[in-house]
């Protein structure tokens, strides 16, 4: 603590950005500040609650960066989160890109859906705010522009071709005019303009209808009626057609919710939410929040944000803040809509705290063992004594902690059945721990009946080490039946429990992360067995093909000249052609 009053002494008064170390000098927080001085001081002054006192507990170092400006500061915290993913600074986590719409810069064009920006290679629309949303458009367009639909143009016209959704290519020449207008037809109809596309339908309704092509007026039919269902979810907000995001907050004394509104080509397509705690000023986190979200995402025309005093994002983003009209109720909306999910959030973590205390409190009892807040579960998946493997789940206060999953492949032993493999897997699982000197578990759940109970009790003595065991047993449909404790005697539970609620959540995370293992484990084996059977395939060969592969399904349909993009010789990809052939 001596320390950390001699170097808050030499703070300057100048911006930059703070980084928080804990006793194993990994750095737990970065935040930025106006003044560097003002802000690291106020960690280690006056009385802190909540989630923020938990992180100042934490803190035994810290270091700063000075810059020229708030603006720089920003910039710089963000790459630092990025760079070191802090645990206790708000991570966006799923680093999602958004889809874009796109109509490809080829001879015969196509429409597709993606996530990267390339110049030149096409003309892009969006991004939309979700995949859902693209995937409809896209849908939609392909449907009523025939642009060209196969990855490769074929020697033969396809079902495209005769259901009037492509121009066929393939089997005459189609002048580049033709394209230029269609595409000019999905630039209106993205910024709204469906009027002449569903009298143009219509008419083609009536046309089929009169020819007796009943079957082509019922496809007609049903795209005016998808048309219209698009515009109705598509409510109009703003007539500018501009691309524009709307973000509201609301806060607690240590949560902040922030919602987002994405707005495209004038219409409320969707909105995502985010909850998380902060440690500084409510403007400056969502000053941080709006600059890692945007660094990393291309951003809209507008932006809209209610009032802060900071001019920093303005210098960055297109930032405007609505005084009054259309853009001001949107914000306004957004802003109560932050509060209710903020809310809600808040109410449901309680009733789920809550449950979970009554669940973790009555399984201590039932077993007569302390509240077990850290579980650690095990199951063996294998396929008549093949391919065995094992998963490990943990559970602390009754959340899973997917740092802590491990998957186990079942040495070879002179018996296979599953209780020889539990007992494997809990000598390797706790002989490591007490070796790293990692804290062991208030209670051990094993998938299974007597016999895996007694086969983990025998590993434990065999450590020398004392932990509770129960098992974990289903019923005929493979559903969770009930529990056993270390005696092997049932132990009786309310189906409607939490307690029981919370063995079924066990034990269905526990399968699901064991078969998992154990399908990829075989699929895997499959693969290679079948490769090794083609002469000229040897181990680097094998790994090219997989990683330039996605599947084997992928390998057994693929034509030479792909093959032999994968880097293989001529010789060698029609080999591996005729071999699947």
């Amino acid at each position: 603590m001596d320390l950390l009053r001699q170097k808050l002494t030499l703070l300057p008064e100048k911006p930059g950005v703070y980084l928080m170390k804990d006793n194993q000098g990994q750095i737990i927080y970065v935040g930025k500040a106006k003044i560097l001085k003002n802000r690291v001081k106020s960690y280690f002054t006056g009385s802190h609650v909540g989630k923020t006192e938990r992180l100042v507990s934490q803190i035994v170092d810290f270091e700063y960066i000075v810059t020229d400006s708030e603006v720089g500061a920003l910039v710089l915290e963000c790459n630092l989160i990025k760079k070191h993913n802090p645990k206790y600074n708000i991570l966006l986590r799923d680093d999602k890109t958004y889809p874009y719409l796109m109509i490809t810069e080829e001879n015969h064009p196509r429409i597709l859906i993606t996530r990267q920006l390339k110049k030149g290679s096409g003309k892009y629309f969006g991004p939309y705010p979700n995949a859902t949303a693209a995937k409809e458009a896209a849908r939609l367009l392909n449907r009523l522009f025939p642009f060209r639909k196969c990855r490769q143009i074929p020697t033969r016209p396809c079902l495209y071709y005769h259901l009037e959704q492509c121009l066929g290519p393939c089997v005459t020449e189609i002048p580049l005019n033709i394209y230029e207008e269609m595409r000019k037809e999905v630039s209106a109809f993205l910024k709204g303009d469906q009027s002449g596309i569903l009298a143009l339908l219509e008419e083609k309704m009536k046309a089929a209808s009169n020819a007796l092509l009943f079957e082509r007026a019922k496809e007609y039919r049903d795209l005016i009626e998808d048309l219209k269902l698009l515009s109705e979810k598509q409510n109009i907000t703003l007539n500018d057609f501009i691309d524009r995001d709307v973000l509201g907050y609301a806060i607690t004394t240590d949560q902040m919710c922030i919602q987002i509104f994405y707005l495209r080509q004038g219409k409320l397509l969707a909105r995502d939410s985010f909850i998380f705690p902060y440690y500084e000023e409510p403007e400056d986190a969502l000053i941080s929040f709006i600059g890692q979200f945007y660094i990393e995402h291309t951003w809209p025309q507008e932006i809209l944000i209610p009032p802060i005093e900071s001019p920093i994002l303005s210098s960055l983003f297109p930032i405007t803040v609505p005084q009054k009209g259309k853009r001001h109720e949107l914000l306004q909306m957004a802003m109560s809509n932050a509060q209710t999910t903020l809310h809600d959030q808040i109410s449901l973590e309680i009733r789920q705290q809550s449950e979970t205390q009554i669940a973790l409190s009555t399984l201590g009892e039932l077993l007569n063992i302390a509240v077990p807040s850290h579980i650690e579960a095990f199951d063996i998946s294998n396929t008549a004594g093949t391919h065995s493997v094992a998963g490990m789940v943990q559970f602390i206060e009754g959340k899973p902690q997917r740092k802590g999953y491990r998957k186990y492949k079942i040495q070879p032993m002179e018996t296979s059945d599953d209780t020889a493999a539990m007992r494997q897997v809990i000598l390797r699982r706790y002989a490591r721990m007490i070796a790293e000197n990692n804290p062991l578990p208030s209670l051990i759940l094993v998938d299974g009946g007597k016999g895996q109970i007694n086969a983990a009790l025998s590993a434990l003595q065999e450590l020398n080490i004392t932990i509770p065991v129960a098992g974990m047993v289903k019923n005929e449909r493979h559903q969770t039946h009930g529990l056993l404790d270390q005696s092997g005697n049932q132990v009786t539970i309310p189906k409607n429990h939490p307690t029981f609620h919370l063995l079924g959540r066990i034990q269905n995370e526990v399968h699901r992360f064991a078969i998992t293992f154990h399908r990829q484990q075989r699929a895997k084996s499959m693969t290679l067995s079948v490769l090794d059977n083609i002469p000229g395939i040897g181990p680097k060969r094998k790994q090219n093909l997989l990683h330039h592969f996605s599947s084997l399904e992928e390998i057994k349909t693929a034509s030479i000249e792909e093959l032999q993009a994968a880097g293989l010789p001529l010789s060698l990809a029609s080999v591996i052609n005729k071999y699947f052939s």
